[in-house]
């Protein structure tokens, strides 16, 4: 089995799955190849699994051809059996190419098809996601199959390095710093449990906002902004509940996070967390842009050890049972030999 990658991401969760997947297809035996965009930081990830070549597709812009003409001469030498796209504007780069099954992964609602003109079959992370594009009009092929984790427990970070005692109950939170991902109600939720810290791992273009929020809400002291960590299982390890609070979150690795590195998990429901995850077995739910909610489950898993420890169970049972390595890598070999047969 062949397959060319087509990823044009950054850096966030949809990057790590990425990372995770042909490091996953690697182990399994797949011959891989990869398009990503120049300078990545987990590009040393991805050299031992397979030749990477780098480019910006710009869709008005003449090197557009020129990648286009240069992914063409790759697909004759290297003859895939699986292309693979990842995302919006990588499938618009999907090349015509009839001796491939040629797919698209889906980490999010499209807001349209007109990307997905050469893409014979749509991966969508949620089922609710395949319901959008069939709503959209997609008569193709459809798939549903989730995201995994790689993470596995690492050595706790020292809680003095990030200015914290020993005996406080730490709320970890972590990803892009947006306004979807409800970092705000986090803050506010953190401001009613006396004496809790929060540590939220990660940047993005809401970090001043969510700074003076602190600094409004009195919580300056107990909260910590380490920055964005591209392995986050130490800080996780050194927390004591991990909190999900995004208004709208598909299904991002974020929520297999505090499972893979034992910390008991806190989640809105969302479209992906309200999937994966069940209240009281595995979570505690609350509602979206729910501050008081979030308090309340904080205050909950800090005065019951017993929970946390039933959760953390119930956690690493769900990945086993629904979303392991093992079983979506898989799902993924068979969706390329069965697709692959067909082209």
């Amino acid at each position: 089995m062949k397959v060319m990658h087509i990823h044009f991401g950054k850096d966030g969760g949809a990057e790590r799955f990425f990372v995770n997947l042909v490091n996953a297809l690697h182990d399994r035996g797949v011959e891989q190849r990869m398009l990503i965009r120049p300078d990545r930081s987990w590009r040393q990830e991805l050299e031992h699994c397979g030749k990477i070549y780098e480019g910006v597709f710009r869709r008005i812009s003449l090197s557009r051809f020129v990648l286009q003409a240069r992914m063409q001469r790759i697909l004759r030498e290297f003859q895939p059996d699986v292309i693979m796209a990842w995302q919006l504007r990588a499938s618009r780069f999907m090349p015509v190419y009839n001796k491939a099954f040629r797919i698209s992964r889906l980490g999010d609602y499209p807001e349209h098809l007109g990307y997905y003109t050469n893409v014979e079959t749509l991966v969508c992370i949620t089922p609710d996601i395949a319901d959008r594009v069939r709503k959209l009009g997609w008569k193709r092929g459809v798939e549903v199959i989730a995201n995994f984790t790689r993470a596995t427990p690492a050595a706790a970070i020292e809680r003095r390095d990030l200015e914290t005692p020993e005996d406080a109950f730490v709320v970890v939170g972590m990803g892009r710093f947006v306004p979807r991902k409800g970092f705000d109600h986090l803050l506010r939720a953190v401001a009613k449990v006396n004496g809790a810290y929060l540590w939220l791992l990660g940047d993005g273009p809401e970090r001043a906002n969510l700074e003076r929020l602190a600094e409004e809400l009195g919580i300056r002291d107990r909260v910590r902004f380490p920055g964005w960590k591209t392995n986050a299982y130490g800080y996780l390890s050194a927390g004591d509940a991990f909190a999900i609070t995004s208004l709208h979150e598909p299904l991002g690795n974020v929520c297999f996070e505090g499972w893979g590195a034992g910390v008991a998990t806190i989640a809105s429901r969302a479209e992906g967390p309200s999937w994966v995850m069940t209240d009281g077995q595995d979570a505690l739910m609350v509602d979206c842009a729910d501050a008081e909610g979030l308090a309340i489950a904080i205050e909950r898993l800090r005065d019951d050890p017993a929970l946390r420890t039933r959760l953390c169970e119930g956690g690493r049972d769900t990945l086993a049972k629904r979303f392991s390595e093992q079983v979506i890598s898989e799902t993924y070999l068979e969706l390329f030999a069965r697709g692959s047969k067909q082209t």
